[in-house]
């Protein structure tokens, strides 16, 4: 297996950051146009990593949807940080810290519209740790 840390300024907006890109280049990397599975992981208990379309308005429908499912308000009992730091706790329920993606020939078996992004709701952490992992068929 292989394995790479990577470290992704998201700065002090929450949102959505492409990984597809690092991803990609790492696969290519080490999969000599090969098979295998692409493990993609955030060691964070604020964030979570998506497959997902972006651009075209869905980060910012993904987001507004995040906000009404999970206001960011004093409702929550996690409450260091920023207001509605709670919620971010809870993120990790609707997107999980890690996905796995499959390598066909030496790429990402990835849909047309779809990209791998690091989900990060939380303003107050402006570095994450982005662990990749490649296992070969």
């Amino acid at each position: 297996m292989r394995s790479l840390k990577l470290t992704v300024r998201t700065g002090s907006e929450r949102g959505f950051t492409d990984l597809t890109g690092a991803c990609r280049r790492f696969v290519l990397e080490h999969a000599a146009g090969g098979d295998g599975l692409l493990s993609v992981f955030v060691p964070h208990a604020t964030a979570g990593v998506v497959i997902m379309e972006l651009g075209a308005g869905s980060d910012d429908d993904a987001l507004d949807t995040l906000d009404r499912l999970l206001p960011r308000d004093d409702r929550w009992r996690h409450r260091h940080g920023s207001q509605g730091h709670g919620a971010d706790h809870v993120v990790p329920l609707i997107a999980a810290p890690s996905v796995t993606v499959p390598v066909i020939g030496g790429d990402l078996a990835l849909g047309t519209w779809q990209s791998i992004a690091l989900l990060d709701p939380n303003a107050d952490n402006p570095e994450r740790t982005v662990l990749l992992s490649f296992l070969p068929g």
